[in-house]
């Protein structure tokens, strides 16, 4: 089913958004402050790939809400100390009501923290995905809702060489997705008072 062409909203502050956020103050605070800012850091580009991945089949308002406690219940995401989870952690982790209790993606960020700690011995993290766009954020030009795609050749060809590293729930709609968070695509609406913002800080980042 075709989504709808919705353009950016006038919203109650004055200001025109993308549609998605809603009247929800944490989305908001999320789209207004976070999505779409291009993102360097190789820890913080790791917790939202691992995060995407637990968004799998669930809606990313769910994740951002108990993302505190993902933070907690991973230490920081801090690859390092992922790594070393075991039996025992790993329960533990199935047993915490704060996050996604799902074991599937539970090992995958235990899997995938390796494969991260291996990129990172190489060209770093960061390097290794800013690389498929020589370093440059896509600066996309979208009206409407209708026009945004989600999945694209380039998420495609990224997540076929996540997985072939290792790393788990990364599909082409998942790498999307991240690459809309991370600002590595400025997917705002053209009309959204974010876009030239984010267009902004692509350039002096």
């Amino acid at each position: 089913m075709a989504r709808p062409a919705t353009p950016a909203i006038l919203g109650e502050d004055g200001k025109y958004r993308c549609p998605w956020p809603g009247t929800d103050p944490l989305y908001l605070a999320y789209h207004d402050t976070d999505w779409g800012v291009p993102e360097f850091d190789d820890r913080a580009l790791f917790e939202k790939l691992v995060l995407d991945g637990f968004q799998a089949g669930l809606s990313w308002i769910t994740i951002l809400r108990k993302r505190d406690n993902f933070r907690r219940a991973f230490d920081g995401f801090e690859a390092e100390k992922i790594v070393r989870y075991g039996p025992e952690k790993i329960d533990a982790l199935l047993n915490d009501a704060g996050i996604i209790r799902s074991r599937a993606k539970i090992e995958a960020a235990v899997s995938s923290a390796r494969v991260y700690l291996d990129i990172m011995e190489g060209q770093g993290f960061s390097n290794y995905l800013w690389g498929f766009l020589d370093g440059r954020p896509i600066q996309n030009q979208f009206r409407t809702t209708a026009e945004v795609p989600t999945e694209t050749p380039l998420a495609q060809t990224i997540a076929r060489d996540l997985k072939k590293r290792g790393f788990k729930f990364c599909g082409p709609v998942i790498v999307y997705a991240f690459m809309e968070a991370v600002g590595m695509v400025n997917d705002h609406l053209t009309g959204c008072f974010r876009h030239a913002e984010c267009a902004e800080l692509a350039k002096t980042r």
